[in-house]
This record gives structure tokens, sequence and C-alpha cells, in this order.
């Protein structure tokens, strides 16, 4: 599975580190370059230098054939503060309608 995943920071890493493991194609954006050295040292997975608001830079990530956006994901979760699994699918099937939306419109 492709997926990106916007900010090397402890959660963005946390997660990509999860996903790598499970066999997926991992992209992570951050706008620090030792960041993602390092997860790059670590981990099999690829690296865009970069703003993540930025448009541009979301299609060097490859978000348009991307199957999950995590950082609407991580946002939601933050600000409900959820841990609960049934919560959080609920959430991200929000984020990938909203994503859909806005790729739609």
């Amino acid at each position: 599975m492709k997926i990106v995943v916007l900010g090397a920071g402890q959660v963005g890493s946390t997660v990509a580190e999860s996903l790598v493991s499970e066999q997926n194609d991992i992209t992570v954006v951050d706008l620090d370059p030792a960041r993602l050295r390092a997860l790059q040292d670590r981990l099999d997975l690829r690296t865009v230098l970069g703003n993540a608001s930025h448009p541009s830079i979301l299609a060097d990530a490859g978000v348009g054939a991307t199957q999950f956006l995590l950082n609407d994901l991580k946002r939601r979760v933050k600000e409900t503060r959820t841990t609960d699994p049934g919560a959080v699918k609920a959430l991200l099937a929000e984020a990938l309608t909203d994503l859909l939306t806005q790729l739609q419109g």
C-alpha cells in the first residue's frame, strides 16, 4: 500500500516505522532534512524535503496515488483525544471522504 506521512516528528516517525514494518510503500514529507535523513538511515522509505501545505511538494510525494493521507487523520485524532480503534476508524473514514471531495472539486 502506498502511504504518505506528513511530518517526521515523534508521531509521524512512529507511524512511518509501524507502516514500513508491514511492507508498505512509505513516503515521509518534512521541512527538517536531519529528521528525514535519520528516518532514511533506519528505515526503507522515501522522503521528500519541503512544506506539505504546498501542492507541488504533495505531488512530489505522490499524494495523487496515495491510499491514505495521514496528516488529517492525525489532526482529527489529536483534536478528539481518542484512542478507541473504532473511533479512529470513523475519523479515518471522515478524512478520506473529505479528501476525495476536495480532489473531485
